[in-house]
């Protein structure tokens, strides 16, 4: 399935040579845990539910006490071998917090329990992703108790920017959302952000100013799910100059860098700030750091990223389960591996490109063509560029004041 569909990685990229010729793996450092894998929202943009994988169709609704034991000897286990100094969980679906209260935080107190054991050295984080419509007073008590930080995903801060995030009767869900992060925003220290994917019916700078209301103390503002063989809204990938969301992005950018107060961080300006700088950026979407997220569905599966859902069907998987395989033996899957290269899985295109660094060829996913795989450059790419070099003469001309310039 996955040589049909992706020539490269997985008929091109021989692991076994790679790792005689010295390319060491690295270990796993965030496991995402579906601990549900059914929503009680139908957004019509959702990747697991609305793109090209239905595997969740035949996922068991819940992850039971059994899979959350395995996971968590499994997690321990890759931690004893690695030893890292901390390792991220993050509660994810569907929607988490479909589970009541009382059992919200048992998948972390079980891992972390065992990491202990294993090795105690190794500080477990843990979150929980949530579109926040279930988000209530005693959901947040748990989750606090638990020392689970919370993000939301929401489309803007009006009812107008959420109009394709309904529930499963054709409601909206963004009165429930707004209750819930207007209950998270008194709770700044379980708050861990807000996701927001890039609308552009919507106005960006409205967009921006109306999430503000929530308080949020970090933005992801992201890029919508696409590539070459299903291309996002607005015009056709290399058929125009236009740039448009590099442009919704800028708007957005200039406004956040010229406020007097810095009233949130935006993660895509901030970490192309740190690539500029040469410093290293937490996330997979831009720069050449290695991909170290494992995912583990509600049957026990291990798969890859799940964005890797808006390919094709199926493209998430390894074949690998929790009972059969350990996390090292991912790391050696060719779509995991892959994703390690860096600067390697690139086209010779980026590879030459004098904003490589930076970029990094793109979100992995956005690269995907039909019958030919991960190696093409980002669907973004002239977005990214645009958007890039813009923020670029931004801080070049905050480090040289004009008088200097001159």
């Amino acid at each position: 399935m996955h040589a049909r569909h992706a020539p490269w990685p997985y008929a091109r990229l021989d692991v076994p040579a790679l790792r005689a010729s010295g390319h060491r793996p690295h270990p796993i450092r965030q496991f995402v845990l579906k601990t549900r894998s059914r929503c009680n929202l139908a957004c019509s943009y959702c990747y697991v539910y609305e793109m090209a994988d239905q595997t969740w169709r035949g996922q068991p609704r819940t992850m039971t006490r059994a899979t959350v034991a395995r996971a968590a000897e499994r997690i321990a286990e890759h931690a004893a071998a690695h030893r890292p100094d901390r390792i991220d969980l993050v509660l994810h679906g569907g929607e988490p917090l479909l589970t009541a209260p009382a059992g919200l935080a048992a998948p972390v107190d079980a891992v972390r329990a065992a990491v202990a054991r294993a090795a105690p050295r190794t500080r477990v984080t843990a979150g929980v992703q949530t579109n926040g419509t279930l988000l209530t007073r005693g959901r947040l008590a748990a989750l606090q108790a638990a020392g689970i930080r919370i993000g939301v995903s929401l489309d803007g801060g009006l009812p107008a920017h959420n109009v394709r995030r309904l529930d499963r009767t054709g409601q909206p869900g963004f009165g429930a959302a707004a209750r819930g992060l207007r209950l998270l925003a008194r709770h700044p220290h379980s708050y861990a952000g807000v996701l927001c994917v890039v609308d552009l019916a919507q106005d960006p700078v409205e967009t921006y100013e109306s999430l503000l209301a929530f308080a949020p103390p970090t933005l992801g503002l992201l890029l919508p799910l696409a590539n070459w063989s299903s291309p996002p809204p607005g015009p056709h990938p290399g058929t125009a100059a236009a740039t448009p969301y590099a442009d919704w992005l800028v708007a957005v950018f200039e406004r956040w860098w010229h406020d007097g107060v810095r009233r949130t961080r935006i993660r895509i300006f901030e970490e192309i700030i740190a690539l500029l700088l040469g410093l290293p950026a937490a996330t997979e979407t831009l720069g050449l750091a290695p991909a170290t997220t494992a995912v583990i569905e509600t049957d026990g599966s291990i798969e890859q990223a799940d964005s890797l859902k808006s390919a094709y069907e199926g493209a998430a998987a390894t074949g690998m389960t929790l009972d059969t395989h350990s996390f090292d033996e991912l790391l050696d899957h060719p779509g995991f591996a892959a994703r390690q290269l860096g600067r390697e899985a690139l086209t010779a295109g980026c590879r030459a490109c004098e904003l490589v660094e930076v970029c990094g060829g793109g979100h992995y996913p956005h690269r995907y063509r039909a019958g030919e795989g991960f190696r093409q450059p980002s669907v973004y790419c002239a977005d990214l560029q645009a958007l890039i070099r813009h923020v670029a003469a931004a801080v070049q001309r905050a480090a040289v004041p004009p008088a200097a310039a001159s």
